[in-house]
């Protein structure tokens, strides 16, 4: 046995939800106050963005973290820091 397991981790979709509106990396990394290197890093396949991170990429974005992620063939993502399943849920949210 010996080894470490690693989790599995709900791919980012960053990039993605970049293009659907008509965002570049750049710009993207520039609004955030980040380099394009330092964004791309954080949101590549390898990429672990603390929460404040995805917190303040979700707000740049307009969208809850949880959009951030692909979703989970579960109901749960693994937090990448400690490893924890987080169940997730989505309720519709009423415009008053």
């Amino acid at each position: 046995m010996g080894g470490l397991l690693r989790p599995v981790i709900n791919k980012l979709r960053v990039k993605e939800i970049l293009k659907e509106k008509n965002i570049t990396q750049k710009n993207f990394a520039f609004q955030l106050g980040m380099t394009e290197v330092g964004l791309s890093k954080s949101i590549n396949e390898n990429g672990n963005p603390d929460l404040k991170r995805l917190n303040e990429i979700a707000a740049a974005l307009n969208v809850p973290v949880i959009e951030l992620f692909e979703p989970p063939a579960s109901g749960s993502i693994i937090c990448p820091k400690c490893g924890t399943a987080i169940k997730l849920s989505a309720e519709p949210v009423s415009k008053e």
